[in-house]
């Protein structure tokens, strides 16, 4: 993003990429070309979204994950499934692939509702991927097999991911702490650890919780 002060909000970074809206200021550049200049299909046929809150519509399993990209075959769609750990699952359902997901999704656990959306992300192949909050909701097993998928489908293509769980973001070229709506701190994730501050203090709370005995407790935490 070119020509913006340092306040953001993560739905606004979003709203942004995807053209939702247009920047009253600046602009936002994609490989040196102004957004604007732009058609919405050619823009939004190169981005893919995981959201939080997954959208799974009344069909099969099949037909959630075809979505992605509509014309692709069977053996493409399972390939997806497969690559993002969702055909472990699949299996164990009434009819496989062919099973019912009955309306938004209410026949399955919110895990495998994202897990969904990963197989389909991977089939869609978009060059860009936005990953907004897409492993807060889910429990610790089904983390791990998305973090298994995340290493399928950010190789090779730009993502932006939006989490508060870190793990998730531990191996980004560039993490961008956002406080208030200001960029506060941007490095590497050794480089926001060394410096010690919020990213830092978030990174202590969230381990803690798996490791107590590993912490360096040197500094007391108190930030929410």
């Amino acid at each position: 993003m070119k020509g913006f002060g340092r306040i953001f909000s993560l739905t606004t970074i979003i709203n942004l990429l995807a053209r939702f809206y247009d920047p009253s200021a600046g602009r936002v550049l994609i490989d040196g070309r102004d957004l604007r200049t732009v058609t919405l299909k050619s823009l939004r046929s190169q981005l893919g979204l995981v959201l939080q809150d997954t959208f799974i519509f009344s069909g099969t399993i099949a037909e959630n994950i075809r979505y992605g990209r509509l014309e692709a075959v069977r053996a493409e769609l399972e390939a997806a499934a497969r690559s993002a750990r969702a055909d472990g699952f699949i299996a164990k359902t009434p009819k496989g692939y062919e099973t019912e997901t009955q309306e938004r999704g209410s026949a399955l656990s919110i895990g495998q509702r994202q897990l969904l959306a990963f197989a389909r992300a991977i089939l869609a192949d978009p060059r860009i991927l936005i990953l907004d909050e897409a492993t807060s909701s889910i429990d610790s097993e089904t983390e791990r097999l998305i973090q298994e998928a995340l290493k399928v489908l950010l190789a090779g293509r730009t993502a932006f991911v939006i989490a508060h769980r870190l793990s998730t973001i531990q191996n980004a070229d560039r993490i961008l702490v956002i406080d208030g709506g200001r960029i506060i701190e941007k490095g590497t994730h050794d480089q926001l650890l060394e410096q010690r501050g919020l990213y830092w203090r978030l990174y202590q709370k969230q381990f803690r919780r798996q490791r107590p005995e590993a912490l360096d407790l040197e500094e007391d935490v108190d930030t929410a």
